[in-house]
C-alpha cells in the first residue's frame, strides 16, 4: 500500500513539474520570459517546501520528546534531509536571481543572511547526528536543534517586515507556476518515504548481521 502511494505521489509530482515547465517556457508572456522571472517559479516553491519540512520535523521532534519513541526521531531526520535539499535549491536559485536583478551573486541582506543561517543550522543537525552514536542522546539533542531551527525559520519569514532589505516582498503565491508548489511537496514526500524505506532496510540488515554474529 505504501509503495502504491509513493508511486502515485511521484507520478503526480512529475506531471505537475512537467506542466509547470511547459507554462514557464511556452505560456508566459514574452516580457516575462526572462531567467530572472522564470527562476521565481522554482525559488519560491522550494522555500515553501523546505519550511514545511522543517516544521514537520519540529512536530516529530516534539512527539519524540513527549514519547521517547525513536521512530519519530528517525522520521524527523529523514524529513530534515529532504527539506535541506529544497533549502539548498532555494539558496542557489536565489543567488542566480540576485545576479540578474542586482548584478551580484550575494549580499548580506537580512533575508538572505537569515536563510543561510537556517541552512547552516539544519546542516549542523545532520552533522550532529553523525557525530553521536548513542541513539537516545542523539535523538534528544537533534530534537532541540530542530526546535531551534524553526525559530530561525520564523525569523526568515518575517525578516523583510522587520528590517530594511533589498529582497522584494513576496509576489508569488504558494500555487504559483501552475502547481510547482504542490509538485515539490509531492516529490519531497516521495523522497522522505524512500529515505524511510532505506532506514528500514538498513535496520533489517543490522539485525541479520547481529543474529549471524550470535551464531
Amino acid at each position: 500500500m505504501r509503495e502504491k502511494i509513493m508511486y502515485l505521489l511521484a507520478a503526480v509530482g512529475i506531471g505537475l513539474v512537467t506542466w509547470t515547465l511547459y507554462k514557464v517556457w511556452f505560456v508566459l508572456p514574452k516580457e516575462a520570459n526572462v531567467a530572472a522571472y522564470q527562476i521565481l517559479y522554482f525559488h519560491v516553491p522550494a522555500a515553501f517546501t523546505a519550511f514545511t519540512g522543517f516544521f514537520t520535523a519540529l512536530v516529530l521532534s516534539g512527539f519524540y520528546l513527549g514519547t521517547g519513541n525513536l521512530r519519530y526521531d528517525a522520521l524527523a531526520a529523514g524529513v530534515v534531509e529532504v527539506a535541506l535539499a529544497f533549502a539548498s535549491i532555494n539558496l542557489i536559485t536565489g543567488m542566480i536571481w540576485a545576479r540578474y536583478a542586482w548584478g551580484i551573486w550575494w549580499t548580506w541582506d537580512a533575508r538572505l543572511t537569515s536563510m543561510l543561517t537556517c541552512w547552516l543550522i539544519y546542516a549542523g543537525y545532520l552533522i550532529l547526528r553523525r557525530a553521536i552514536d548513542e541513539p537516545t542522546q542523539r535523538a534528544r539533542l537533534s530534537a532541540f536543534l530542530a526546535i531551534l531551527g524553526c525559530v530561525d525559520v520564523g525569523f526568515v519569514y518575517k525578516s523583510i517586515e522587520w528590517f530594511r532589505t533589498q529582497h522584494p516582498s513576496p509576489v508569488l503565491s504558494i500555487r504559483s507556476g501552475g502547481g510547482m508548489g504542490p509538485a515539490m511537496l509531492c516529490l519531497g514526500t516521495v523522497l522522505v518515504m524512500v529515505r524511510m524505506r532505506q532506514e528500514e532496510i538498513s535496520r533489517e540488515i543490522d539485525s541479520l548481521r547481529r543474529l549471524a554474529h550470535a551464531y
